[in-house]
């Protein structure tokens, strides 16, 4: 049985992870956590980097992926229009390279999750090769959408990773117990035949996009300043259908109209290799 002191121990780690999302305890502590802070100026539009730069560089990197992958994609690209599969292919037989190697050769940096340097901190995320230019994409944050009305009590219990929105919508990153099992049954409702609407395997411990991991991200601290930030980006009716299987996000419900929206997390400064990323728990907006 274990002892009052270890349970103490255990729930006091919960908290220090959890209280960066628990609104009376920011409110409270803000006076001391200025650094931790990140300001939008009244009416702003907390965009770090343009939507279209965001859309580019995803498209360019699942393009990429998926190009690589084109051996098992065989039956899928069968169905595309020949302009389009022109652009996925490639001369020769040659062996597909590890997602990471693609990110690198793609992008110029990857990242993987590591324990925090911080203490108590649990996992993290760290740039593992190369080197992240100032308003580059680095990670997004993978989970079930949910709109403001919806449930989500059950899946909400004990669960550090849920990422509130600017407009209230939520984002469960949680890869276990409910929310693992909400994610893999929308994704399952929403497949259009041979055509994935979603990205299941960051659920795994080898996620096809090494992007979604932006759940693990720590908070900054005081000694730690933020150096990537989130914003949200809703993804265009114009972006390429089977590329969408590389995206780890789902809504909720199926017939919510509009854009699937998601949350990417951007460079605020150039982070080099073996830099753990920190961002910013909460926004004030002034």
């Amino acid at each position: 049985m274990p002892s009052p002191g270890s349970v103490f121990r255990a729930l006091l780690t919960r908290w220090k992870s959890y209280r960066y999302r628990f609104v009376p305890w920011v409110a409270l502590n803000l006076d001391r956590n200025r650094r931790t802070l990140r300001h939008v100026p009244s009416g702003g539009t907390d965009k770090m980097a343009a939507d279209a730069d965001v859309c580019y560089s995803l498209v360019t990197f699942f393009r990429a992926l998926f190009t690589c992958d084109i051996t098992q994609q065989q039956a899928l690209l069968s169905l595309l229009p020949a302009s389009t599969r022109s652009m996925y292919t490639t001369p020769g037989d040659q062996a597909t390279p590890p997602a990471d190697d693609v990110m690198y050769g793609c992008l110029g940096f990857t990242i993987d999750r590591r324990p925090s340097s911080l203490d108590a901190a649990g996992t993290g995320v760290f740039v593992c090769r190369g080197s992240v230019p100032r308003g580059a994409v680095v990670s997004m944050y993978p989970g079930v959408i949910y709109q403001n009305h919806e449930p989500i009590f059950f899946q909400s219990i004990g669960n550090p990773f849920i990422f509130r929105c600017l407009d209230g919508i939520l984002i469960d990153g949680n890869d276990k117990g409910i929310s693992k099992s909400v994610y893999r049954s929308c994704s399952r409702r929403d497949q259009l035949g041979p055509l994935k609407m979603c990205d299941g395997s960051w659920l795994t411990s080898a996620p096809l996009n090494p992007m979604a991991v932006g759940q693990y991200v720590n908070n900054c601290s005081n000694d730690c300043a933020a150096n990537v930030c989130y914003q949200e980006f809703d993804v265009p009716d114009s972006f390429p259908v089977e590329l969408r299987q590389y995206i780890p996000n789902i809504r909720y419900s199926h017939d919510v109209e509009g854009p699937l929206r998601c949350v990417v997390l951007v460079a605020l400064r150039d982070i080099h290799c073996g830099e753990e990323l920190f961002s910013n728990y909460f926004t004030i907006v002034q």
